[in-house]
């Protein structure tokens, strides 16, 4: 990199700053708000903020405090899980009119673990224009924290408390060989710690992040046992994300070949290589430890 290199692009970037930076009406601001430190809000996010007609907010309540304190007094709509449809229509026809919305969730980044996927959908599909105001996300955050392997993971966000999903949705992740990021509250962290240590086992590593950027933040780098371990003797406090290790290359090898078929093309690969309708049946349903009928019936709706 030459000297001319830096000050040039740096003049690239500070020219579109200033039309970046212009509120442009009809157009949704995904506004990324502090998850525990209030100096990481960006000056830019202020600015919208500052500038937008009125602002989307899971929690109305949560929300007004963080604009008080910046001095900031603008209309508020609740946009959170049990009123996306209804007031996702309400936001869009307001866009629709030319008037600019900033969107915000409690802590972090909009559209992550929250509703606000579905509202950028709903603009998408009505033409409405979409940008983000980037900064805070707890996930990232304590992926670079972790001390494991950042190239490629995935964002699991919250488990279902659901036990039945829960299971199934750890199984899916057994062999997972990318990092895998999930969010936690206090007073389920050790039920989830014994899922993860009945799943992957005790020596898969975890990074256990909690309070991010607040005053009692701590990095906790164990093992999934000897988290397990801790928190039996220890109560959870705060609020946690949790960093797991992928799979090692000798746990992945152990997926069986049929892991991402359904049951039809199960089938089909069996018949494929020369087995009757009826032998390719039998197999499949040996090989998922399944009763045949229920292969054959999947196999008939298919058709």
């Amino acid at each position: 990199m030459n000297d001319m290199t830096i000050p040039d692009r740096y003049d690239e970037i500070l020219t579109a700053d200033k039309e970046k930076n212009r509120i442009v009406p009809g157009t949704l601001y995904l506004v990324a708000t502090p998850i525990g430190n209030l100096s990481d809000l960006s000056e830019r996010a202020v600015k919208v903020l500052s500038g937008v007609d009125f602002i989307a907010a899971e929690d109305t309540r949560n929300s007004a405090r963080l604009l008080a304190y910046l001095g900031i007094h603008k209309p508020m709509v609740s946009y959170f899980e049990h009123n996306k449809r209804e007031h996702g229509v309400i936001i869009c026809d307001k866009l629709a009119s030319g008037e600019s919305c900033a969107l915000i969730t409690d802590a972090g980044t909009p559209a992550i673990s929250d509703p606000g996927e579905n509202l950028v959908r709903l603009c998408a599909d009505r033409g409405i224009a979409v940008t983000g105001v980037p900064g805070c996300c707890a996930g990232i955050d304590a992926l670079t924290l972790s001390g494991l392997p950042t190239g490629r993971f995935t964002f699991e966000g919250f488990l279902s408390v659901n036990k039945a999903e829960r299971t199934k949705h750890l199984e899916s992740l057994r062999h997972e060989t990318r990092t895998m990021i999930f969010h936690e509250a206090p007073h389920k962290l050790k039920n989830t710690l014994a899922d993860f240590l009945n799943v992957f086992g005790g020596d898969r590593r975890i990074s256990l992040c909690r309070e991010l950027t607040k005053l009692n933040e701590e990095i906790m780098r164990v093992s999934l046992k000897q988290a397990v371990d801790y928190y039996n003797e220890n109560v959870p406090r705060g609020e946690y994300v949790l960093v797991v290790a992928g799979a090692s290359a000798e746990e992945a090898r152990d997926v069986p070949f049929w892991t991402d078929m359904s049951v039809p093309e199960h089938v089909a690969y069996y018949e494929d290589s020369g087995l009757s309708r009826k032998d390719a049946i039998k197999a499949a349903a040996r090989d998922r430890g399944v009763q045949k009928n229920e292969v054959y019936q999947a196999v008939l709706d298919k058709s």
